[in-house]
């Protein structure tokens, strides 16, 4: 299984390049499937377009609309490969048989009914699969999200039987924090899952958090690596097969906004009455944290994306009231810094390097979560990048280190 993004088939001569590549595996043995994203930017230009045509939300329509690029890349791959001497056919979504719930926009496959894909493979074609796409229970389009294409390819490797789902992208694997904040930054050779679902909730952007979690479920490996060069990259699979690091990275988010209800009243059931309404928003909540209680009142803070802060406000405005709460702040000028290793289970000193970093290079910690693996800081946004070079130096890292 073999999945490129749009990066990889963002103009003609990289469409034929990653046909050679997909030729080549085809050529060593054994059935290649291929799942692809749209080319380039073509997406966010669709989604421009939609804005100019109409400011509406129309779910429906604008998932019929955006899961036209990949049906692009399909049909265009599938020729390039077909001049190379290779029978290929191209899938839909819904082709492919990747059956999703109603949710527009942010869909979840709910059964996969591969039997086209697995003819195809059986009659020894290569299959192309649009990313990004399926088909709702009712029948309709439907788009799995940003990142979806990978889950796409990891839920086909899955029910295919395949031994890997290989991820090919701009990058040459997953790196110990973003190259372009530190130019030293060193590429794993291996994550477990675990350590990867940290990463990608922190704000890793070389694999979507939905993907890992299916290919965790389905014990399906992923190696990412780029689609420029032949060299290993790096694999995520079960943590049993790896010597572990006690940090394996540094993470960041600058997507984010804290949001604080003040003066809440402290009583039982009152945290519940909170994040209700925005739950069955669909607004995702990440690091709590609710002050000591003070004359029987409280502040809770919590950070959410910075894009779902306009839905969330009249939310929270409405809450306030509802509670009896003071009032409600919210701040768009923070980020999240996450420090992730499988082996910090065993070494309670880490957060406290982590802390006495930040505290050396005068960046302030605003909230604090912790998980078995993953110790997350939020601070000022503009503190973000220097934030990671401190965390990253301190740990060494880095290729030096």
């Amino acid at each position: 299984m073999q999945k490129y993004g749009g990066s990889s088939v963002a103009d003609p001569e990289r469409i034929r390049r990653v046909a050679e590549r997909v030729v080549t595996s085809a050529g060593r043995g054994g059935p290649v499937c291929v799942v692809v994203s749209a080319m380039g930017d073509t997406t966010d230009e669709l989604i421009r377009l939609a804005s100019q045509v109409s400011p509406g939300a129309h779910p429906r329509e604008r998932d019929m609309l955006l899961t036209a690029g990949e049906q692009i890349s399909i049909a265009l791959l599938a020729m390039a490969i077909a001049d190379l001497g290779r029978e290929a056919v191209s899938f839909t979504g819904s082709q492919a048989g990747i059956v999703t719930d109603t949710a527009h926009g942010r869909a979840r496959i709910v059964e996969l009914r591969a039997d086209r894909v697995r003819d195809a493979l059986a009659a020894g074609k290569v299959a192309i699969v649009a990313g990004f796409q399926g088909v709702s229970t009712a029948l309709d389009v439907t788009t799995l999200g940003r990142g979806g294409s990978d889950t796409t390819a990891v839920a086909l490797a899955a029910a295919l039987g395949a031994g890997a789902c290989e991820i090919y992208t701009d990058v040459d694997g997953v790196f110990t924090a973003d190259p372009r904040i530190v130019p030293d930054a060193r590429k794993l050779a291996a994550l477990s899952y675990e350590e990867m679902l940290e990463l990608a909730a922190a704000g890793a952007r070389v694999l979507v958090l939905r993907s890992v979690e299916y290919a965790r479920r389905s014990g399906v490996p992923i190696h990412v690596r780029s689609s420029f060069t032949d060299a290993d990259g790096t694999w995520v699979r079960g943590e049993d097969v790896l010597e572990q690091a006690i940090v394996s990275g540094v993470a960041h988010d600058t997507g984010e906004a804290k949001a604080t209800i003040l003066g809440v009243p402290d009583r039982p059931g009152i945290a519940g009455r909170v994040f209700r309404p925005l739950a069955d928003a669909g607004i995702s909540v990440d690091l709590i944290v609710q002050n000591v209680s003070a004359a029987g009142r409280t502040d809770i803070s919590f950070t959410l994306p910075r894009d779902s802060l306009a839905q969330a406000e009249p939310i929270l405005a409405e809450l306030a009231a509802s509670v009896g709460a003071d009032g409600y702040a919210c701040d768009r000028d923070v980020a999240k810094v996450s420090l992730v290793g499988a082996g910090m289970r065993s070494d309670p000193g880490v957060a406290v390097e982590m802390f006495e970093a930040l505290a050396e290079a005068g960046i302030n910690i605003e909230i604090i979560s912790t998980s078995s693996i993953r110790v997350s800081c939020v601070v000022r946004a503009g503190e973000a990048e220097r934030a990671v070079q401190v965390i990253h130096d301190r740990f060494r890292l880095g290729e030096g280190g």
